[in-house]
């Protein structure tokens, strides 16, 4: 088994440390090449399925408050129209990122699936 090398990152730009992991990277088999868009659509992937997961909590949480008769006309109006914008801004940001709406939904291994 080879020993791992410990290589200091010197530049604070994502770009340079990427290069740095590319090259790491390719010379041991079984490493993940990681490059900016990797990088950054990976993030996005993490961050939107985050909000994804929030939306849907407050979704429930409105239709708990809704069957309670916590709420008023008024008030359920404002929050059906919030969500319903969420949700369009949460699928126009999937889009943007090339994501699929499975992407979304990560495997969390014994727990099951996220969403």
């Amino acid at each position: 088994m080879r020993a791992i090398q410990n290589q200091t990152v010197e530049s604070q730009t994502a770009g340079d440390f990427a290069r740095i992991m590319q090259t790491e990277a390719s010379s041991q088999p079984g490493r993940i090449n990681l490059g900016q868009d990797d990088v950054k659509n990976g993030l996005g992937q993490l961050v939107l399925t985050l909000v994804k997961l929030l939306h849907e909590l407050l979704e429930r949480q409105a239709i708990r408050r809704m069957e309670a008769g916590s709420l008023t006309d008024a008030e359920i109006e404002r929050l059906g129209i919030t969500l319903m914008r969420q949700a369009q801004e949460i699928e126009r940001l999937r889009v943007a990122f090339g994501l699929e709406e499975a992407d979304l939904n990560i495997d969390l291994g014994p727990l099951g699936r996220l969403l």
